[in-house]
């Protein structure tokens, strides 16, 4: 029984409009994750914008629990029902449907759908709700019913905002497997088990705690998919069922152990955690060092340490993709459309943290043995800054020892690292909320963008806000603020195109545009009085010329990605501007110089064709099926605007563009960098910044040429490449007769080299000299100005060049550190060289057992 399509399925045939799972990243600043059905409506259920119609959804919402504060991964694959990421099925009713309907919904869905035996079936309400209480009667027996306070049976969204009681429905699941002392209702055994929770939103709480009732009660309700599913297969534990056990199977299959449930906590976790790293990839997540990047990298290096203890000594968590997308693309088509480039930035990720993660555990062993009950928060904070640990995976490791970290030390000394670092946090800056234009919803709606057709408009002020987004009824000459036209030729920041510019002709100039809730606001700084009812000549600025060349050229360069790199890529975030394009797109690695030429080579030659622009309106699912590129997360409507150029590109787009291709003028890409791991960043330019950019290389070019003395440019640098050659010759030549060998002595089978060297690279000496001999141990000086120094290198010995270099860099006034097999230092005083050099010799004798 597929259980996520048949709550879809009947939830549409009770009036309900099937919605789709919305991205894991939600539009809540303050959460990291979804972490709920409800998070996605949470806009409806505050009234902070309109009313969906039909007003009633159901959906499959994918949620992620790990990280901030709502943080299930300690407990993942150590007990029967925690996940990382998990789906949760809900129907929702916005001021619709209320108690009677709910109840009677989750009912019949559970006991004639999923066919749940009824006798097994028990009912929790609110303390305080009788009316709850009597609706259950009339589908269960009174004594199957119980009342349970606010800690229990009442939920709200915030300390302040829409809350009200809510519902449980839970199954016994027999005391013949289940007979301890908590296993009774309301007890915290496994016996009842909760399977759906239904919410009654029916009160606003404000500040003061009081509750007041909302004019339009609400309904909101959750029954975690992978409960649901165990409890049909009669599991006692999720990761029993069909969603988990192909996955298991497969990972006892590649470490080849066979699969005990009591010993199986790292298969488990291994299971759930390739769900959570891969929709989330999948999604445009990439690994991080901070953020939601660096929770997605704690999770998979948290299932590669679990591999590891299995005996799982390589990359494997990519392997996984098949089975996984066996189980889930049929519903999520997504995850089979990225399962290339996902198993790619798994792997790349897999083989940087096994490349650390044995020097990592045998640091852990060691400090282990000396640990009685407090691990060193030293320690931990190495195996995180030097061996990619995250703090909760040494935690992790710790648990079965029944041991825990300093943790305070290693908050002290992450701080440290802050600090020298200088990070900053950056928030979104914005002051607006969506209480100011509440109003502006109510009594207008979104306004009239008229910007498709024409560049300046005619059109009444319907609303003035000043710079603090409070409604006021005129802005003096110089008092800026923000204006809401009813229709406006101004196009607001969208889809990673700028907002315009432009004049409210002979009344104020127009700074930015901006959508704010799906209104469209003008930023102006007026220089006569502009009141609320004037009509007004809006003029966009020529700028917006440019803008849409760049916003075209952006379109031509992501088909030209997907020709040239693969299907795989698609947009992780894009700037358009006047004068440059800036767009991030999924993909393991960086770009070859042949490749960035022909993505480069690929929009010319459309820009070249001439590609007329047509643009269409249809529905979403006609627009997927004729090919059209739709961005994942992205919220389009029931109709949506299709914009193609010719054969070579055509994408689901709101902005503004070119007429035909031939307008943009020519195109350069400028840079191609990292932006994270998995995503890449394109910077380029076209239109008037690319005749800029043309006139300013024939500029260098010329200057090149004067510069090197000949018209051939690269006959003129390899001509100076041999002179700096000769004279590096001249040089070194002049530094081998000017340093002072002290010492070159046999120690314990290593030749010992403490030399003090003239001018070159120190480092450089020290590769030659490891290069040159079979076991060597070298420490070499060098003296800048007033400053010295210090390198060591060691090859085949047991002496570790950063305790060498730690140890001898006091005597010239510095210090410094490094590898086991080079390390550097440097000092000010230059005095104390010849203790140095004998501290040097007496430390490599101690340790080479001398």
């Amino acid at each position: 029984m597929d259980i996520r399509a048949e709550f879809l399925h009947f939830f549409e045939k009770k009036g309900h409009k099937i919605m789709p799972s919305a991205p894991l990243v939600p539009e809540d600043a303050t959460l990291l994750f979804v972490n709920a059905g409800m998070v996605p409506f949470k806009s409806v259920f505050t009234g902070e914008v309109p009313l969906p119609n039909p007003p009633r959804a159901t959906t499959c919402q994918t949620c992620i629990r790990a990280g901030g504060k709502h943080n299930d991964l300690d407990n993942v694959g150590y007990t029967a029902r925690h996940h990382t990421f998990f789906e949760m099925l809900g129907n929702f009713s916005f001021g619709d449907y209320f108690k009677e309907d709910a109840i009677a919904l989750a009912w019949e869905f559970v006991t004639e759908v999923v066919g749940l035996p009824k006798e097994k079936l028990w009912v929790t309400v609110h303390e305080s709700d009788d009316e709850a209480e009597l609706l259950w009667q009339r589908h269960i027996a009174k004594e199957r019913i119980m009342r349970f306070g606010d800690k229990d049976n009442f939920w709200q969204m915030g300390d302040t905002g829409p809350c009200g009681p809510c519902s449980e429905i839970f199954i016994d699941q027999g005391a013949e497997h289940f007979n301890g002392p908590e296993d009774y209702m309301g007890g915290d055994g496994d016996r009842f088990l909760e399977i759906w929770n239904l919410v009654f939103m029916q009160y606003e709480r404000s500040s003061d705690g009081t509750l007041t009732p909302l004019p339009k009660p609400s309904i909101d309700t959750g029954m975690g998919l992978e409960r649901m599913v165990a409890v049909k297969e009669g599991k006692f534990s999720n990761y029993d069922s069909s969603l988990f056990m192909p996955l298991i199977d497969k990972v006892a299959q590649l470490c080849g152990k066979p699969y005990m449930y009591d010993t199986g906590a790292s298969y488990r976790v291994i299971a759930d955690h390739i769900r959570a790293v891969a929709f989330l990839l999948a999604q445009g997540v990439g690994f991080d060092k901070e953020g939601r990047g660096y929770v997605l990298r704690r999770i998979l290096r948290r299932a590669v340490r679990h591999g590891y203890l299995l005996g799982i000594t390589a990359p494997f968590m990519h392997t996984l993709l098949d089975t996984l997308c066996d189980l889930m693309g049929g519903h999520y088509a997504y995850l089979v459309e990225k399962k290339e480039a996902v198993s790619e930035q798994i792997r790349l990720e897999e083989e940087r943290f096994f490349g650390t993660i044995a020097s990592g555990l045998e640091l852990f062993q060691a400090e282990l043995e000396n640990t009685k009950e407090v691990f060193s928060g030293d320690v931990a904070f190495k195996l995180y800054d030097t061996f990619g640990f995250p703090l909760d995976l040494t935690q992790d490791m710790l648990r079965d020892k029944g041991l825990h970290v300093d943790s305070a030390r290693f908050d002290a000394l992450m701080q440290e690292q802050r600090e020298r670092a200088k990070a900053s946090w950056k928030g979104s800056g914005d002051k607006a909320t969506s209480g100011e234009f509440k109003p502006l919803l109510e009594q207008f709606g979104a306004n009239t963008f008229c910007g498709y057709d024409t560049l300046c408009q005619e059109t009444r002020v319907l609303a003035l806000m000043n710079e603090e987004f409070k409604l006021v009824k005129g802005l003096g000459a110089g008092e800026a603020g923000w204006v809401f036209l009813e229709a406006t030729p101004f196009y607001a920041q969208s889809g990673g195109q700028c907002g315009d510019t432009g004049v409210l002709e002979g009344v104020a100039s127009v700074l930015d545009t901006q959508l704010f809730f799906g209104l469209n606001l003008s930023q102006v700084a007026p220089s006569a009085p502009l009141k609320v009812g004037d009509t007004v000549t809006a003029i966009v600025d020529e700028a917006r010329d440019e803008i849409i060349k760049h916003h075209s050229a952006t379109h031509l360069m992501h088909a030209a990605l997907k020709h040239v790199l693969g299907s795989h890529v698609a947009q992780a975030g894009s700037l358009v501007e006047a004068t440059r394009l800036r767009f991030d797109f999924s993909h393991p690695k960086a770009m070859t110089k042949e490749e960035v030429q022909a993505v480069e080579a690929f929009v010319n030659a459309s820009i070249a064709k001439g590609e007329g622009n047509v643009t269409e309106h249809m529905d979403i699912d006609s627009a997927k099926a004729s090919g059209a590129m739709a961005l994942f997360g992205e919220k389009y409507g029931d109709e949506v605007r299709v914009v193609s150029f010719g054969q070579t590109s055509k994408e689901l787009c709101g902005g503004v563009h070119v007429n035909n291709t031939a307008r943009i003028g020519s195109f350069f890409i400028v840079k191609e960098s990292g932006v994270s791991a998995g995503v890449r960043r394109i910077e380029a330019v076209c239109g008037k910044s690319a005749l800029t950019l043309a006139v300013s290389w024939r500029e260098g070019l010329l200057e090149a040429q004067e510069a090197v003395k000949n018209q051939d440019i690269l006959a003129g640098v390899g001509r100076l490449r041999e002179e700096i050659k000769t004279l590096k010759k001249e040089v070194q030549a002049l530094a081998s007769n000017s340093g002072e060998t002290l010492q070159s002595v046999m120690l314990g089978g290593v030749e010992v080299v403490i030399a003090v060297v003239g001018a070159g690279d120190i480092k450089q000496s020290i590769d030659e000299l490891k290069n040159a001999k079979p076991s060597v141990a070298a420490l070499l000086f060098q003296l800048k100005d007033d400053k010295i120094m210090i390198a060591a290198g060691v090859k085949n010995a047991s002496l570790k060049a950063g305790e060498w270099i730690k140890e001898v860099a006091p005597y010239v006034g510095g210090g410094g550190g490094g590898r086991d097999d080079f390390a550097q230092a440097g000092g000010k005083n230059p005095a104390g060289l010849e203790e140095a050099k004998a501290a040097a010799l007496s430390f490599a004798k101690s340790k080479l057992g001398v």
